[in-house]
């Protein structure tokens, strides 16, 4: 495997966040910036879906990889296979100072990429990477947000940052 696992710079402690109104408000707005995100990106082509096509994506060209998502809800919770993926992609991430969010809401997530999407074969979305080419850099309002996001997030000690998106 390629994933290298020097964990010991990178804590990946996952806190609970408050239930304050600031902190409800805060995910709101994460939680559309992250939709926009994904629209934006699947647009623009700098969307990468799926375990298989990220890890290929980041053993060839890690630089490129500005933000990771791992989407999993409860009942993917018991699945050993993802669990181990997603534990070396954090790994691989934390080495690069690659953003990673963990997202709740499949099915959610899976209405939005399918609404860009021409394909009729089910999506993997349980891993996605949004990436800038080395030569055209595109600008978004959305990663940016949810870049400062993750920053604030890892100076509270949370490497990584738990978002519920809502059904609509």
């Amino acid at each position: 495997m390629f994933f290298y696992l020097g964990l010991n710079h990178c804590n990946m402690t996952l806190e609970d966040t408050t239930g304050t109104d600031n902190t409800n408000k805060k995910m709101q707005t994460i939680d559309q910036a992250l939709e926009e995100l994904l629209v934006a990106s699947q647009r623009q082509g700098c969307l990468t879906v799926g375990v298989y096509e990220s890890a290929k994506l980041m053993n060839v060209d890690p630089d490129s990889v500005v933000l990771c998502l791992l989407a999993a809800d409860e009942e993917d919770e018991s699945d050993i296979a993802l669990q181990i993926h997603f534990t070396l992609i954090q790994a691989f991430c934390c080495e690069n100072d690659i953003n990673i969010v963990r997202l709740r809401g499949v099915k959610r997530l899976e209405e939005i990429l399918e609404a860009g999407e021409e394909s009729a074969e089910p999506l993997d979305v349980h891993c996605m990477l949004v990436t800038n080419s080395h030569t055209d850099v595109w600008k978004c309002e959305a990663l940016e947000e949810v870049g400062s996001y993750c920053q604030e997030s890892r100076n509270k000690n949370q490497w990584v940052p738990i978002v519920s998106l809502q059904e609509r």
